[in-house]
């Protein structure tokens, strides 16, 4: 049984938010250059007026809608809706955790028979939802689904902006993020033009606690507390490129006979994925593929950030058909891992 993708969408608000616009509106004024250390320039943030409020649910309608007018399937032709946002609001303040979300979303495009379920895995959503929609195909208890999220994450910014009282400062990172919504419908259809060609991940608990995203200590705000220090170091950012070395090894692949045209990582920082692919070259030894990104205009998109990629990538007509693609998942839990996949059908 192979599988591929069939089928991507994304959505991003129409709202356009400046690192400098974020940094002036620190409650203690600083003089930190977010810009040039994260290479983010911008970020594209939710409507927050009541008659249009995107939610989390409203962005994940969006992405779902523009999957579906690039598919060959109809909503009750899918089998499988699997959710796999951080964020979960239905409206102003409503974090909704039950009814799960994936029903709700499956009722509202009307695909009344298709499992549903909801999972999370930090930035590592959507690969972790491929990850089990493959196993599923490949086990024949589905034909085909969907995998969707929808981020409204830069609530944690406007908490750190009301927060922040220090040089060094644990929710500096949530101000990078982004909103987006992404969805991808993976099916049994798969050949040598497309197919996904395998997917692993591994989370090590050692280090879980240097990213963690909860209730604010301090106000009634949701917020993102990084250790960004512990986190990114050479021997973290090793355990990743280790993880691959050992699966190509134990599956009798070499890097330079998978043939990547292009890799994808995620999106929280140009000069950190820099640092990452020049340990990736000196591991094995070989150059890296074109690397695809767009956290300058996009910023930290949580779970979305490697479809969002993609999706921005296929838009511009800037993958030829036939490509083989790395995405490279970095999530707090820590998990790390690896997706490659040959595409050919994807339009956006």
């Amino acid at each position: 049984m192979r599988t591929r993708f069939e089928s991507i969408g994304a959505y991003t608000p129409s709202t356009i938010r400046s690192t400098e616009d974020v940094i002036a509106s620190l409650s203690v004024p600083r003089g930190l250059d977010l810009e040039r250390i994260t290479g983010i320039k911008n970020r594209h943030v939710y409507d927050s007026d009541p008659d249009h409020y995107e939610s989390s649910f409203a962005l994940a309608m969006e992405a779902i809608g523009d999957c579906l007018a690039h598919s060959d399937y109809t909503a009750d032709e899918i089998d499988v809706v699997i959710n796999v946002s951080i964020t979960r609001f239905r409206g102003p303040g409503h974090h909704c955790y039950a009814p799960s979300f994936a029903l709700m979303l499956r009722n509202e495009i009307g695909a009344f028979n298709a499992l549903h379920f909801d999972l999370s895995n930090a930035c590592a959503g959507m690969i972790t939802g491929v990850l089990l929609l493959d196993r599923m195909i490949k086990s024949g208890v589905v034909r085909n689904g969907l995998v969707v999220s929808g981020e409204q994450i830069t609530p944690i910014a406007e908490t750190a902006v009301r927060e922040i009282s220090q040089p060094y400062d644990p929710q500096f990172a949530a101000l990078t993020v982004g909103d987006a919504a992404v969805a991808v419908l993976v099916d049994n259809r798969g050949d040598d033009h497309d197919e996904i060609h395998y997917i692993e991940l591994m989370t090590t608990s050692a280090g879980a606690e240097h990213c963690i995203g909860m209730p604010s200590e301090k106000t009634t705000g949701i917020a993102m507390y990084t250790d960004n220090r512990a986190l990114a170091s050479e021997s973290r950012y090793q355990q990743g490129i280790s993880r691959i070395a050992d699966y190509f090894s134990a599956t009798g692949r070499a890097w330079e006979s998978e043939k990547f045209d292009y890799w994808i990582h995620h999106q929280f920082s140009g000069p950190a994925i820099d640092y990452i692919a020049s340990l990736t070259e000196r591991h094995f030894e070989t150059p890296m593929p074109q690397l695809l990104d767009v956290y300058a205009e996009y910023g930290n998109t949580a779970s979305t950030s490697h479809f969002l990629v993609l999706h921005e990538h296929l838009a511009k007509q800037a993958i030829p058909k036939g490509s083989k693609v790395l995405l490279v998942p970095e999530a707090s839990g820590v998990v790390s891992g690896h997706l490659a996949a040959t595409i050919s059908r994807l339009e956006a």
